[in-house]
């Protein structure tokens, strides 16, 4: 009963969702990854991102005033992790947060020796635990290198769907914990192994090395802007990948 009510809900949401059609061919077309999509796929990524606006607040800060292009490009973005998943992937929170560049929040941890350290650094983005996701606009636009800041911070949100973001989101029934802790935690040593020797021309931002949690959020950004690299490099991720996000952007990417 559930269920058919959810499914007539949201078809009624999708039915009078204002989406401008120009709009959303505009927004398509700035995000190269996205036009290998199959006429399925892109209706498939339109009503989940009609869905996702229905149901998160997106707005600026810092003075930053938001139109509906913006919101568009951030959504259609945040959206492409879950198109062949639900929208409820997203659940437990509503806000993203848009700031005009880097944000500098003030986090405090706690040493060994016990000792409480400030620290004030900038962010392009951050994901908090049931929590909102935060942005820098002047890095949502994309870029022809792999790094996707939108693809990152909603990553880490998959990922603490079962608490904090470590690299292991919940995965889906057939799916094998075995097989994603042997794939992700081996690519994860030899990836930390090339960063620290100084290796150049890494074609994986280097950022992957600060921990399991970014390994899976960076290798997430790469797996739909640049998933020949992922596919190349570590064979065994990039499959894990395409199981978890039910997706295979290689045969949408020419090499």
């Amino acid at each position: 009963m559930w269920g058919a009510f959810k499914r007539w809900r949201r078809a009624r949401i999708i039915a009078r969702a204002p989406l401008d059609p120009v709009l959303w061919r505009q927004t398509l077309k700035r995000l190269p990854f996205l036009r290998g999509l199959s006429p399925a796929e892109r209706e498939g990524l339109r009503q989940a991102v009609i869905l996702f606006l229905h149901q998160k607040s997106i707005h600026g800060a810092a003075g930053l005033e938001l139109d509906a292009g913006m919101r568009l490009l951030i959504a259609a973005q945040a959206c492409i992790l879950i198109l062949n998943l639900d929208v409820d992937y997203y659940r437990g929170w509503v806000e993203v947060i848009v700031y005009p560049d880097e944000f500098v929040p003030e986090t405090e941890y706690t040493d060994e020796a016990g000792v409480v350290h400030t620290e004030r650094e900038p962010h392009t983005g951050e994901a908090w635990l049931q929590g909102p996701v935060i942005l820098s606009w002047a890095d949502v636009a994309p870029s022809a290198d792999g790094v996707n800041v939108v693809i990152h911070e909603f990553a880490h949100k998959l990922d603490m769907l079962n608490g904090d973001a470590n690299g292991f989101p919940p995965l889906h029934d057939g799916m094998s914990r075995e097989a994603w802790s042997q794939a992700f935690g081996s690519a994860y040593a030899d990836f930390c192994r090339r960063v620290d020797a100084g290796e150049e021309e890494l074609a994986i931002d280097p950022y992957a090395a600060e921990s399991p949690g970014e390994f899976f959020a960076v290798m997430s950004e790469a797996f739909f802007e640049m998933p020949h690299a992922v596919s190349g490099l570590y064979p065994r991720v990039y499959d894990q990948l395409r199981l978890f996000y039910r997706q295979d952007p290689a045969v949408r990417v020419a090499m």
